[in-house]
């Protein structure tokens, strides 16, 4: 389609027309999930509705069509757009139900779709295209999967699923993890669950409209926010978070580092976020003692180092795998025993406990929840009896907040060259760690906190480990 059109009498009027780049090459795309966007100010909202007027204007009374925005307000803003176009087409609009009408027959609904159980609502209707503008607010796929179920056609007509979005949001990391990091834009791929995506990147550039209308539009942006942000907005950068928590204070070539041989004078013991529907995390820790290390760099005393890791997960992001807390234990046993060596503990004497390289993991803190009981028996209990303990981390009153707030003066300190302060460095193996905690977006009604609908499992287990108290009952040192 060139052009959405409405005959006059002295002319044809055009009403729309994609612009060259993104618009037009997301309108020809045959593939049926196509996710869009990832810059500020290509068009996405236009090029959504643009390619619905499209698949409407093919298939007339057999479009059935559908248009997602998180919530309501987010979906004002896309019916003032439609209220602009469709009226010029001859569309009839049905306030009460939010719905527009074409005059061949064409239908498309307009509605927020906030929480999981908004989609049940959905059950047993047929669309044959379906939107969704700026994917990455909704902080877990469940939703948008179950509509999956509601791409159909009666009448034979081909279907597709559209969506669009900035880095950022609490969805960041599943939208990246099923659109960005298995091809390359432009380049088809076939997921795991067998649907066919690609990804096409949306460029400032491409909205010559908005470039010629509003000349001083991204003097603006650039004036809104530090060069980090600016950059995100302006390239589509999916490797930071606008907004983020640790954006300011994260760099991957100074944080991550490769693996060496943990000196015996340094503490090793264990952090544990639990989970079942969602994912659990199991991270190993080294402490420097301020020694050297065998990379011959001396780190301040307190320096935590990431060294393994066990992240609980079906594939998905933020999707759990359901392992009892009993397997869980089994698990972290199996790996520490992997890692060095395993001694004889006399709690219970017939089970192991290990060490790294001639050292003992000691007990390390996890969330105190695994010691509620249920019907007398908590997860910690359960994990007990096989021979893994943990200590209670630091629940207190606005301990979340110093917690994330200790990470980041840690995450700063390791980019000194001479850091005086103890540091907080990942081994290249924690790949969760990396995956997860760099792009973690801040709560948007609380900044000091992270977004709790976001894959926050590793950050949370990291958080216990960071805030943990030694045996004299203080924190590891650092210069406030």
């Amino acid at each position: 389609m060139a052009a959405t059109l409405r005959p006059t009498r002295r002319r044809t009027e055009v009403v729309w027309a994609p612009q060259p780049g993104f618009q037009r090459a997301l309108i020809a795309c045959p593939v049926l999930d196509v996710f869009c966007g990832g810059a500020r100010g290509p068009g996405k909202t236009d090029g959504l509705i643009g390619d619905w007027l499209n698949h409407a204007d093919r298939y007339g009374a057999a479009a059935r069509g559908i248009f997602f925005r998180r919530t309501y307000p987010k979906l004002e803003e896309v019916e003032y757009r439609v209220g602009e176009l469709f009226p010029r087409l001859g569309w009839q609009r049905n306030v009460s139900r939010r719905t527009w009408t074409a005059p061949n027959g064409a239908r498309l609904l307009l509605r927020y779709l906030d929480v999981d159980a908004d989609a049940d609502n959905y059950h047993g209707h047929q669309y044959s295209w379906q939107g969704f503008d700026e994917l990455p607010d909704w902080p877990s796929p469940v939703p948008i999967d179950k509509l999956f179920a509601c791409l159909r056609s009666p009448y034979g007509v081909p279907c597709a699923r559209r969506s669009t979005g900035n880095p950022g949001g609490s969805g960041h990391n599943w939208v990246k993890a099923r659109y960005i990091d298995p091809s390359p834009p432009w380049v088809p791929f076939t997921g795991p669950d067998g649907i066919e995506r690609v990804f096409i990147p949306g460029r400032l550039e491409d909205n010559a409209i908005l470039l010629r209308q509003d000349p001083d539009y991204w003097k603006r942006i650039e004036a809104s926010g530090p060069e980090w942000l600016v950059n995100a907005w302006r390239w589509g950068i999916w490797d930071i978070v606008a907004g983020g928590m640790f954006d300011d204070v994260w760099r991957r070539d100074v944080h991550v580092i490769r693996p060496f041989e943990i000196p015996r004078t340094w503490r090793v013991n264990r952090s544990f976020d639990w989970g079942s529907a969602k994912p659990f995390s199991v991270g190993w820790w080294a402490e420097s003692d301020g020694t050297e290390a065998p990379n011959g760099k001396t780190y301040p005393r307190g320096t935590l180092f990431r060294i393994a890791e066990w992240y609980g997960w079906n594939g998905r992001p933020n999707e759990g795998c359901r392992m009892l807390a009993v397997e869980i234990a089994e698990g972290i046993l199996e790996r520490e025993e992997e890692m060095g060596l395993s001694i004889p503990d006399i709690h219970p004497p017939t089970k192991p406990s290990c060490v790294i390289k001639g050292r003992k993991v000691e007990t390390g803190p996890a969330d105190s929840s695994i010691y509620d009981a249920d019907r007398g028996v908590s997860i910690g209990d359960d994990m007990a009896t096989v021979g893994v303990r943990w200590t209670k981390a630091d629940k207190r009153p606005g301990s979340r907040q110093i917690g994330w707030e200790r990470m980041r003066k840690m995450l700063k300190a390791a980019l000194e060259d001479k850091p005086e302060d103890p540091g907080l460095y990942v081994f290249d193996t924690c790949v969760h760690f990396i995956r997860t905690v760099p792009t973690l977006p801040r709560d948007p009604r609380k900044i000091e906190d992270v977004d709790t609908t976001a894959e926050d499992h590793v950050a949370d287990e990291a958080r216990y480990r960071c805030m943990e108290r030694n045996l004299r009952g203080s924190m590891v040192p650092f210069r406030l």
